[in-house]
């Protein structure tokens, strides 16, 4: 159906214009949607909706698609009979379950409204992570709008990691995800392949989902092993988190069909980068490398060439190992082991920027100031060669003056790479101009021995190597964005969103008792927020105004709707640089590659769904990180029960006091009643907790010394109680490199 043709009904949609920026033939927008249902004032079945917003043919299925997600996200209901219904009318919120270890939960809605309390007996009708419709019974003890499920509309957990128990010939399942609080009944088969034995890790089907009246029911379909078995931490992340770490056999296929070398039928319409002495700058343990760069004098500034692996030539819409990609959305980096989003024949193979190897890539040539202001850009499909692959260390290590290169090919690139830092100079510069925020924030890496046990944590020292790349990253991502906006091709912008409102005033409350303002008035912008940093970094307590700094700020994600990016203080900004390990990344080259083409790019998909996908995967991962790291920490605690330490309030909270260790980078909690004999008051907004009788005050910041009591590998806990004389001399600023 061409444009001229939508009729006055479709045409009548206020988000018309929006939806046709994004799509060719746009569909009724959702608030569209749920306008004429609340018009009608009645539930409509699917074909008296397509006729009413003219609907036909083949658009159909894309629209029942589209009322498909809107029912997943609570935007719509279905009744008994199938039709479709507005949530609101029905007194009913939709949302999806969130469990806590205690037993109770909430229903976090999908309007954004507030949560609603589900006591213990409402969440033994569901697990977590289960989409439910909840009727609001009343206000709880603490002043929160208490719920009862009135229907359960998704079930989320079909199969759960956990630990086996028997007790008195009674077998049950514990759920790793300790928000799932209910054990899962494992009932007697006769013909069972599997004896389970307590302590076992198991994978658990479950077969019965829990109701009113019974608990969930399940088969244990495989055994992991049990939790002391070498790699175990990652087995039950990967599981627990529901992380796709096997590929498809149809994946693998396409994967072997690919050509281990660039074919001379692959060059056609590319630009001969070929003689351009780009180099690849890494880590020493790195793999897989798809960015490359190149500097050069060009009048009183510089060009910067950032090739980047061209994934979307191998890698195409509709293929099995796209859906693998799109499914993972990135690559999880764990201790010693990497779940990639792409086979390793692609990621460290044909898409990796080997050198002295013919590699395709996505190019963006930029023309660049001696101010740092980006000029003139251009993009390009083109092949090069790598000259060399160059480490972190190693180009410090020549810039900084500390050793001498000794290779003929390194000799001849060091003007290449001088220019590369002058250039980054211009570019840290401007990025303070423009207002960037810059936390000082510490990264550790775990060492492991040749038995696979943790033998230190130590920090990891970043030096001008690292950030001459992350600022030609930078440049290459918002020229990304800025073509594909002048273009109208519709894409996922890299979105930083403004602090909210609650945050902020919690902020400025904290700050004011310092005698700090935060410039901005009621909407500050970044350079208001480097501004203060700037002003605090010579104090002692700049650690804990800059971490209540940081978590004033929202979550970075993925989205079609282009917001800018605060902390960055970019107007727009997108991810262009890493398409092997990154999905956004690939569906924006897809894009670039359009345009260049003279078309629009359209994925199979909504653009917003996609987004809110790609930044839940990318949460997923982090916490599947997270809890493996965790593991780790504990198991390499366990040794050192008792020791004491030296620590700083890294949080606190309701039920204690979280301490990070000076040396050895791990937090551990201190209860509340280890505080002391009193009754200790938590202030959200001061963050400290606040003895009654004594005036006794534990602040987020504050040097403690604790002695460690417990390592708990079950729940990946780590306790301490506080120790000797608490006059704890501030922890040393360390400088940067």
């Amino acid at each position: 159906m061409s444009r001229k043709k939508l009729s006055k009904v479709r045409r009548a949609d206020p988000f018309f214009e929006r939806e046709s920026a994004r799509y060719d033939f746009p569909l009724p927008s959702r608030e569209y949607i749920s306008q004429k249902l609340a018009d009608e004032g009645r539930p409509l079945a699917f074909a008296e909706l397509a006729e009413l917003l003219d609907i036909a043919g083949s658009e159909r299925e894309m629209f029942q698609r589209r009322l498909g997600a809107m029912e997943r996200e609570g935007q719509l209901l279905r009744n008994r009979k199938g039709a479709y219904i507005l949530p609101e009318r029905a007194s009913l919120t939709p949302g999806k379950i969130q469990g806590h270890p205690d037993g109770y939960g909430f229903l976090i809605p999908d309007d954004g409204g507030a949560d609603i309390f589900l006591d213990q007996h409402q969440m033994g009708k569901v697990l977590h992570g289960d989409r439910a419709l909840v009727r609001v019974t009343g206000i709880d003890r603490k002043g929160r709008p208490e719920g009862s499920i009135v229907e359960v509309t998704e079930r989320a957990n079909n199969r759960v990691v956990g630990r086996v128990f028997v007790e008195h010939g009674v077998v049950f399942v514990v759920p790793e995800n300790r928000r799932i609080a209910q054990d899962i009944l494992v009932p007697p088969e006769k013909k069972a392949k599997i004896k389970p034995q307590s302590g076992q890790v198991v994978m658990v089907d479950i077969i019965e989902q829990p109701t009113k009246f019974s608990q969930p029911i399940g088969r244990i379909t495989e055994v992991l092993g049990t939790y002391a078995d070498p790699g175990m931490e990652i087995e039950i992340a990967l599981r627990k988190h529901d992380l796709p770490f096997e590929f498809s056999k149809a994946a693998l296929a396409e994967n072997k069909a690919l050509p281990d070398k660039v074919r001379k039928a692959d060059l056609a319409g590319r630009e001969d980068l070929r003689d351009l002495p780009l180099v690849t700058i890494d880590g020493e343990t790195a793999r897989d490398f798809d960015d490359a760069v190149y500097c050069e004098k060009k009048g009183r500034g510089w060009r910067l060439v950032v090739a980047i692996a061209d994934v979307s030539h191998y890698v195409k819409p509709g293929m099995a190992l796209d859906q693998e990609a799109m499914a993972r959305g990135n690559s999880v980096y764990f201790p010693r082991r990497v779940i990639p989003m792409l086979p390793e024949k692609l990621s460290n193979g044909i898409c990796s920027l080997n050198p002295e190897v013919e590699r395709m890539a996505m190019v963006c040539d930029m023309d660049i100031s001696a101010a740092g202001k980006i000029g003139k850009y251009r993009f390009c499909r083109a092949v090069f060669r790598s000259r060399a692959r160059l480490t972190y260390n190693q180009v410090w290590s020549w810039l900084s003056g500390a050793a001498r290169p000794e290779s003929d090919i390194h000799i001849a690139l060091q003007p290449h790479l001088q220019n590369l830092y002058k250039l980054f100079h211009a570019l840290h510069k401007a990025r303070g101009v423009r207002g960037a925020i810059d936390f000082e924030t510490i990264e550790t890496q775990m060492l492991f021995n040749e038995q696979g046990k943790i033998e230190n944590i130590v920090p990891v020292v970043r030096n001008d190597a690292h950030r001459i790349i992350e600022e030609c990253m930078l440049a290459a991502n918002v020229c990304a964005s800025d073509f594909l906006a002048a273009h109208k091709q519709t894409c996922l912008f890299r979105i930083h969103e403004a602090p909210g409102e609650e945050k902020l005033k919690n902020l400025r409350s904290f700050l004011g008792e310092f005698g700090l303002p935060l410039g901005g008035g009621d909407d500050p912008k970044a350079k208001d927020y480097a501004k203060l940093l700037e002003q605090i970094k010579p104090r002692p307590d700049f650690q804990l105004l800059q971490t209540v700094m940081l978590r004033s700020l929202r979550q970075a994600m993925y989205s079609p709707d282009n917001v800018g990016h605060f902390g960055l203080a970019y107007e727009h900004y997108t991810h262009f640089t890493s398409p092997i390990r990154r999905y956004p990344d690939l569906l924006v080259h897809r894009a670039i590659k359009a345009v260049l083409a003279g078309e629009k790019y359209t994925p199979a998909g909504d653009w917003e769904e996609i987004g809110l996908h790609c930044s839940a995967t990318e949460r997923r991962a982090d916490e599947a990180t997270r809890d493996v790291e965790n593991w780790l920490k504990c198991f390499f605690m366990k040794e050192r029960i008792g020791e004491e330490f030296d620590g700083t309030i890294s949080a606190v909270t309701a039920f204690g006091i979280f301490v990070a260790l000076d040396t050895i980078y791990i937090e551990g909690l201190v209860h509340v009643s280890e505080l002391g004999a009193d009754y200790f008051q938590f202030d959200n907004i001061k963050h400290q907790m606040l003895g009654e009788r004594t005036g006794q005050r534990f602040r987020l910041g504050d040097r403690v010394r604790v002695r460690l009591v417990r390592a708990d590998l079950e729940s990946n806990k780590i306790d301490f109680v506080l120790a000797g004389p608490q006059q704890v001399p501030p922890k040393k600023a360390k400088k940067r490199g």
